[in-house]
Formats: structure tokens, C-alpha cells, sequence
């Protein structure tokens, strides 16, 4: 293998595709980036079994061939040259590497080694908006579980459901649903780890302007210009999350997004002793909602903000989930509903219907 890359393109395939490939593994191949030269293009590739990445490159290729190299060690050294040109020479296990005044020796291991790339037998293929999509997994993806004893629930749920297209994911405290297409004929149902979707939103550049969507039975590739990701999709039946969403609520508040925002992390402030909990109480008569938080060692705050209120109602919510929830919420206003202490709560654009969030309260 002999070939000439930019050190500009080499250094972000390497980073791109480097995320997957850890060297805490009992298989110390999947430590490395495997590196294939073929027809003025290298393909970079990294995987955990699980997810792999894949990135061309274009370049002059003198012999073709493939090797794989450390991954941390090669993206570092790469990432800390010049700019200019880099020049590859592979030697028996070793990788010869010049670029300017800089020379090194890397040693690796053969490309047989590695493990065979996922094909996949396309049987449903979507293309999205690029930007569409990032927004949509930053909007669902935040609420996936991070428990792998609830495998399920550390996915996101791509389905077709009333003629349009949706993604869900939920962890049990709260939910986000987010619609994909208004108008969709074809059916789907397929659990795709959020591991994957947030490795696309990393790589999701400006210059992208659409993403396909390839699914089988077992896995999912997303193409994205010059990079291929590919997971295999989580076994089992989603949760029947809509039973959770409440059709009506006695209390909804419409209320400027900023205002929302900013009396939220100012009781959040005074919440961190009690587990983050913040008292919500909107008042139709005075028009206000008002979030009230105790810190006993430090003392208690009421933030108040102006807002339409249908009907008075007092519920305790997580801070935190608040302020994630509250930063998915694209447009403002926004409304804010819920029916007592205990019914779940939901947080909408006025204006936007394609995406929900649900929350549940704090029993106190």
C-alpha cells in the first residue's frame, strides 16, 4: 500500500471514524482503524460490533492495499501535523508515515484481521432533510435511557403511525415524540440505538444536505456524503408510549419560551440539595406562573414570569428535565399543560405540532 492524503481530510475521517474503535476490548483489533487503498480512495473504518463507521477519502494511490493502525494513536499524530500533503508506505506490519519535516514508524496489524464490514439487504430506504433530522435526533435522543438492563429503552423507535413518520424515545421519566414526514405510505418499525443516531448528529456538517436511511431486518446504515454508519437495531416491541401522552389537561399555560427559560434555571439554582425538584404554580386570576424552589441549607427562591393561564394548577417537576425539555422547543410561545399533582405534563411549540415533550412529576 502507497498513497498521498491531505493532512486536512485524513485527520477528519480519523476523527470521525475513531469514535467507534475502543481499546478497552478484549479483541485488540477493534482498538485499530482499518485503512484500505483502492482506486484513488482510502476508506477508513472502525468497529465495536455493534456500530461501524466508514469514510472514504480521496487521494493519489500508488499501490493499493489495507492495514490497520491504532486508532487513538494514528488520529492523534495525524491531527497534530500541518497542513499539507501525508504520505503513506506500508512495510510488512509497519506504516511509514511522512508528511513535511515529520517522519514515523507506526506498527499495526494485518487488514485480514479485521472484522468483515456489515453488509445489508435494503428493504425500506428514506432520504431526509440533513438538518431536519439532526434537529429531530437532539430532540428525541436526549430522552433515550442510559440503562442496559432496559435494552428497549436505550433506543430510538422509528414507526409509521397515522400515514406520517415519527421518532420516539423514552426512559420512563419522560418521553419525546417528533414527527418525520406529515406523509409517509410505507410501514416501519425499528429500534435504532442512540448510540448511533448521536454519532450521526457529530458528523452532520452544513454541507450535508440530505441523509439515507437503509433498513433491514437487523440493521440500519445511514449515508451521509462520504460516511456510512451502520447499527444493528434493537430486538424486541417499543414500548406503547401514546397511552402515555394525556388527551386532555385541565391547566395549560402559554408562555414566551426566554421567560420560561429563565425563571426555570433561577429556581434550579436553590434545587440542587433536594434532588432538583422546583414547585410550579400558574395562577389564571393573576395571569403568572410562578416556580418556587428550597434549598434548606442555603434558603428558597420564587422566580415569576407573566403567561396565559387557562386554569390555576400546582405540579413538581425536575429541573433538569425541565431545562432539556424546555431547550428542544424550537419556537415560542409554547405551551406548558398538565391535570393535577401527578398526571404527566407536556411541553409543545404553540405554533408547531410536529414535536411533544412528556414529563412526569415529582411525587412531593
Amino acid at each position: 500500500m502507497k498513497l498521498t492524503v491531505t493532512q486536512e481530510k485524513l485527520a477528519s475521517a480519523l476523527t470521525t471514524v475513531g469514535r467507534v474503535a475502543s481499546a478497552k476490548t478484549s479483541l485488540p483489533i477493534l482498538g485499530n482503524i482499518l485503512l484500505r487503498a483502492d482506486n484513488n480512495r482510502l476508506l477508513l473504518a472502525a468497529t465495536n460490533l455493534e456500530i461501524a463507521i466508514t469514510e472514504y477519502v480521496g487521494g493519489k494511490v500508488e499501490q493499493n492495499g489495507g492495514f490497520t493502525v491504532p486508532a487513538r494513536l494514528m488520529s492523534d499524530f495525524i491531527t497534530s501535523l500541518p497542513a499539507g500533503n501525508v504520505e503513506m508506505i506500508l512495510e510488512g506490519t509497519t506504516l511509514n508515515i511522512k508528511s513535511g519535516g515529520y517522519s514515523s514508524k507506526i506498527h499495526g496489524m494485518q487488514a485480514d484481521e479485521f472484522p468483515d464490514l456489515p453488509s445489508i439487504e435494503t428493504t425500506i430506504e428514506l432520504e431526509l432533510d440533513a438538518k431536519l433530522l439532526k434537529r429531530a435526533i437532539q430532540q428525541v435522543a436526549l430522552v433515550a435511557s442510559h440503562d442496559d438492563t432496559r435494552p428497549i429503552l436505550t433506543g430510538v423507535y422509528w414507526h409509521s403511525h397515522g400515514g406520517a413518520l415519527y421518532m420516539a424515545a423514552t426512559d420512563g421519566y419522560r418521553l419525546a415524540e417528533r414527527q418525520l414526514l406529515k406523509q409517509f405510505d410505507g410501514e416501519v418499525a425499528a429500534i435504532i440505538p442512540a448510540t448511533a443516531l448521536s454519532e450521526a448528529v457529530r458528523v452532520l456538517t452544513d454541507d450535508i444536505t440530505t441523509v439515507k436511511v437503509l433498513l433491514d431486518e437487523a440493521q440500519v446504515r445511514l449515508r451521509l456524503g462520504d460516511i456510512e454508519i451502520t447499527s444493528k437495531l434493537i430486538d424486541g416491541t417499543f414500548v406503547d408510549y401514546r397511552q402515555l401522552i394525556p388527551s386532555d389537561n385541565d391547566t395549560v399555560v402559554e408562555i414566551a419560551k426566554p421567560d420560561f427559560v429563565r425563571i426555570t434555571k433561577v429556581a434550579s439554582l436553590f434545587a440542587r440539595e433536594s434532588g432538583g425538584g422546583v414547585t410550579i404554580d400558574a395562577s389564571a386570576e393573576s395571569g403568572t406562573v410562578k416556580i418556587h424552589s428550597i434549598a434548606s441549607q442555603l434558603g428558597e427562591n420564587t422566580s415569576e414570569a407573566t403567561a396565559v393561564v387557562s386554569n390555576d394548577g400546582k405540579v413538581t417537576l425536575n429541573s433538569r428535565y425541565l431545562i432539556e425539555g424546555l431547550g428542544c422547543i424550537d419556537d415560542s410561545p409554547l405551551t406548558f399543560s398538565f391535570s393535577g399533582k401527578l398526571a404527566a405534563c407536556i411541553l409543545r411549540a404553540k405554533n408547531d405540532d410536529s414535536y411533544l415533550h412528556l414529563i412526569m412529576p415529582l411525587k412531593s
